[in-house]
């Protein structure tokens, strides 16, 4: 089993979401969260459960998705999974990965 780790990033990233559904529905809000962070810990026995994310070349980046988010992450040496965001489908997200 791989450990899971996340980046600040990631977790700025759970935040936000959080932050944005909340203003509405805090129950959505968690739901997102934790759907999120379910999905991931998936990745702990399953890391190539996903795809890769073919525009990095250069380390093994992956992405999975939860509803409408993308759950970026890369796999290392350990074995280990490092979250490194999680963008909504309509984001650009290459910028926050090189």
């Amino acid at each position: 089993m791989a450990n899971l780790t996340w980046t600040s990033e990631a977790l700025r990233c759970l935040h936000d979401i959080y932050e944005y559904f909340a203003v509405d529905n805090r129950r959505a809000a968690a739901s997102v969260v934790r759907g999120s962070c379910a999905k991931a810990e998936i990745l702990r026995q399953h890391p190539h459960r996903g795809q890769r994310y073919e525009r990095i070349v250069d380390r093994d980046v992956y992405e999975t998705w939860y509803g409408h988010y993308r759950i970026a992450y890369l796999i290392a040496n350990g074995p280990r999974v490092v979250v490194l965001g999680v963008f909504h489908s309509g984001m650009e997200i290459d910028r926050h990965l090189t």
